[in-house]
């Protein structure tokens, strides 16, 4: 089974969100089920200094009149097959991967395209995909390319990793991307007389998928939909929700390179060294007993950092301590270090992104709290519950189908591992936090006993990569 995935992030060298760990992790756990899975990207001067000695594998003469693109072959450290699109007009440039500078539309449509081409001809060594994986708005034009230039083709699949993003411009880019007008339609990619790429992606794709089952279902419906709801109403039947999983090698409190002392289900004795050299780097008062909550998040309405901040007074009446990583929205900054400065000892607040002290916080904490408005699936709390720190989470998405509420009845047939609420309310999470404070002052046996339950879950890689082998064949028939 030969599968060809393209995105626009790939952890370590360029990533922005979840996503630069999925292409990260996913197409290696397929090859240990049997799937030939490679990578397009677009070469970055990231990934043009990190693999220097990649070969040519092919090239376009004309890349959506750009110029000459090529397609150089790497491997990277695990084995992956990696193409980076090499198109230096588009892409040999400073910043990040969606620095806004007025020709993203032209970016990533050149990447659909390429994508599209790879796939229909192959590369110059013969290697071509039955299945093109597209993941995300910056690449769902690929479908459609394919549906559109006819002929023989793979098959398509085009996973939503977060359907608020869906690159929509101007219908007038129409003929800058080389699409003919017949493209633009309602069963095409007009969207209210606008282009999306992520209606293309989800109108031509032969299947589609997102990252949770929940979340699949929610995007069907209005209040989720973003507009798209009807579309993916109509296609039920192609559309399934399939976790993402832990990546192991990054994230394990058993082996991170990031961690001064390691544990793991079994042996978690250096969970609490963790938390003591985690409450002394960060200036917090240095207290064993007292519960600290972590959150590791972009700082967005989305995340319900604003429920977080309308918290921080009840979290510390009730004698616990709060331990913030995260950027974003200049207010809700502006919110949590004020906290910080006025709760001294208690809060404490690190603007911006550290991997390390990501995984130190998770490694330290007793609680992680998650309380978004919507998450498609989410990441922080897989790697919290491997890390012994029980998920707060709103009952939505990827967090409702991997959390599961602690009560009287699910401490009793030991399936709780965290804290579920249900209404986007800040009232409600103040409750939430205080049953987590509760069961951890009041009842620590319990509390163990739900910690090292989530420890054990099996979110591996492994188990998406399945799934994913089985939906290919289904679509291959």
């Amino acid at each position: 089974m030969r599968v060809l995935h393209v995105a626009a992030e790939l952890y370590p060298w360029v990533k922005v969100g979840g996503l630069g760990d999925v292409l990260a992790a996913l197409p290696l756990a397929q090859r240990e089920v049997g799937v030939r899975a490679r990578i397009l990207l677009p070469a970055y001067p990231a990934l043009k200094t990190a693999f220097p000695d990649a070969e040519l594998a092919g090239g376009m003469a004309n890349l959506l009149g750009t110029g000459a693109a090529r397609f150089l072959l790497a491997r990277t450290p695990e084995g992956v097959p990696l193409y980076l699109l090499d198109a230096p007009a588009l892409f040999d440039r400073p910043g990040g991967p969606y620095d806004e500078t007025g020709d993203s539309y032209l970016r990533f449509g050149a990447l659909s395209c390429a994508a599209a081409w790879l796939a229909k001809h192959g590369d110059a060594h013969g290697w071509r995909p039955r299945i093109l994986h597209c993941h995300d708005w910056q690449t769902a034009l690929a479908p459609a390319y394919l549906a559109l230039w006819g002929g023989d083709r793979p098959a398509t699949v085009m996973t939503i990793h977060n359907l608020a993003y869906q690159g929509i411009y101007d219908k007038g880019v129409l003929e800058k991307l080389w699409m003919p007008s017949e493209a633009f339609r309602n069963a095409g990619v007009e969207y209210h007389g606008q282009l999306s790429f992520l209606k293309g992606g989800l109108h031509f794709a032969d299947r589609l998928s997102t990252v949770s089952p929940t979340y699949a279902r929610e995007i069907q419906e209005p209040a989720f939909g973003e507009g798209l709801d009807g579309l993916l109403a109509y296609r039920q039947h192609d559309l399934v929700g399939i976790l993402n999983g832990v990546d192991g090698r990054v994230w394990s409190p058993a082996s991170s390179p990031h961690l001064a002392t390691h544990f793991d289900a079994a042996h978690r004795s250096g969970k609490k060294v963790c938390k003591n050299l985690l409450q002394r780097e960060l200036h917090l008062a240095e207290a064993p007993r007292v519960p600290l909550f972590a959150v590791v998040s972009r700082l967005a309405t989305q995340k319900g950092l604003d429920l977080i901040l309308s918290n921080v007074e009840h979290l510390v009446s009730l004698g616990a301590q709060l331990a913030l990583l995260g950027a974003g929205d200049p207010a809700l900054e502006k919110g949590f270090k004020a906290a910080a400065h006025h709760h001294r000892g208690r809060v404490a607040v690190r603007i911006g992104y550290d991997e390390a002290l990501a995984h130190r916080l998770l490694a330290g904490a007793d609680a992680l709290l998650v309380p978004s408005r919507f998450e498609p699936c989410g990441l922080t709390q897989l790697y919290a519950l491997k890390y012994g720190a029980l998920p707060v989470v709103r009952r939505t998405g990827g967090l409702a189908d991997t959390v599961v509420d602690t009560t009287a009845a699910t401490l009793a047939d030991s399936t709780a591992t965290g804290f579920v609420f249900d209404p986007v309310d800040g009232w409600v999470l103040g409750e939430t936090i205080t049953r987590a404070c509760e069961l951890y002052v009041h009842h620590p046996r319990d509390w163990a006993r739900v910690q090292q339950r989530g420890m054990k879950r099996d979110f591996s890689w492994r188990v998406s990569a399945k799934r994913y082998l089985e939906l290919y064949q289904e679509i291959l028939g």
